[in-house]
Order: C-alpha cells, then structure tokens, then sequence
C-alpha cells in the first residue's frame, strides 16, 4: 500500500525550494501520494517561536547565506542566496497552489510550485506581483482566472485550515513532511523521508 506524505511549505522558503526537486523524485520512487498544504509561515512562527529573518541575530542571518550557498553547492541546484525580491510574502503564490490543485490536481500545482520557486531563486523576480503569478500560470499552460479564485472564500478557508494543520502536526518551520504522524523538519532529512517511505 502506498503512504501519504503531507507537504507542508511556503513557496519563498529558500529550504523548500532546495529540496523540491529531491522530495519529489523520491516520493515518485516510492510511489507515494503528496498532500501539499502551503502554509502561512507568519503564523506558524509567531505561535511556535520561530523569528523572521530580519529579527534574528546578525551572526545567525551571515550563517544562514554560507549554509545556502554550501548546500545549493551540494545538490547542484542553480541558485541566487540573496534574490532582489526577498524577503517577500509568500501568500498569493500559496493560495494560488490551492486553487491550481483544487481545480487541476497535484501534478499540476507542483508544476506551478516549481515555476515559482525558478522564478524566486533563479529569475530574481517578484512572486508577490500579481503580473509575475499571471505570467507563471501562462508558461505553465494554466488559466488566468486561478487567480480570481485563489482570492475566493473556499482557497481562504482552506489556506487557514492547511496552516491550522501545520500547527497540530507540530510544523514550526518549512519544509516539513508528515507521513503517518511523524514529522521530518528540513530538506537535509530527506534520507530519513526516504528511509520512512520504503520501509
């Protein structure tokens, strides 16, 4: 029987964006079934004691950028650790992840998930514009209205309850994947994701 893996994310995490391609490859390997649920990051580190960038200490924000570059430097995924539009709001291109999985299925809305995190890490462009998001719905061959959608009440609601979900699992920072209850924090524990999934 295949498992279940909750991905819970915010498309401007630099982390998730690091280990996407990976987590996919091998959830597809292990023909698992991916949940995404992007989450209001705000929230989550508010309630669980996570600081945003800006507020954290200067020694914490310079070794930050030396562990992104090292690791991008590892996986060999292109990547610019200080993009011209970040820190940025990761709200809109969340909901529109909703919409596109609510309407065109998983597949789908990671295809846009991917194009996003391209467009943040690689293009240096602006994900919270509403021109960025309308142009990544077209390269991704997916309708303009998703985006009227994912302004509607049933993406709100559902972005709310997806953060709520995070809170429960106990999720307090992205990416984090759950698989049968038990939580796995950070791209760098995707052998422990792997182990879980093939066992």
């Amino acid at each position: 029987m295949s498992r279940t893996v909750d991905y819970y994310f915010s498309p401007h995490s630099p982390w998730t964006y690091l280990g996407h391609a990976r987590f996919l490859q091998i959830a597809a390997a292990a023909g698992a079934q991916v949940r995404l649920r992007p989450m209001e990051m705000g929230k989550v580190f508010s309630l669980t004691g996570g600081l945003p960038l800006a507020k954290r200490a200067p020694a914490r924000q310079a070794y930050r950028l030396t562990e992104l570059a090292r690791h991008a430097k590892h996986l060999s995924v292109p990547m610019n650790i200080q993009p011209k539009y970040f820190p940025v709001a990761g709200d809109a291109s969340a909901c529109l992840v909703i919409a596109i999985d609510l309407a065109h299925g998983t597949e789908a809305a990671l295809k846009f998930l991917g194009a996003v995190f391209d467009a943040l890490w690689v293009q240096q462009r602006d994900i919270s514009d509403a021109a960025t998001l309308s142009g990544l719905l077209a390269v991704c061959a997916l309708p303009a209205e998703l985006a009227e959608a994912a302004a509607g009440t049933e993406v709100q609601q559902r972005y709310a309850a997806y953060t709520q979900q995070a809170l429960d699992a106990g999720v307090f920072g992205a990416p984090s994947y759950v698989i049968e209850g038990e939580l796995f924090w950070g791209q760098d524990r995707l052998d422990f994701v792997e182990r879980a999934l093939q066992s």
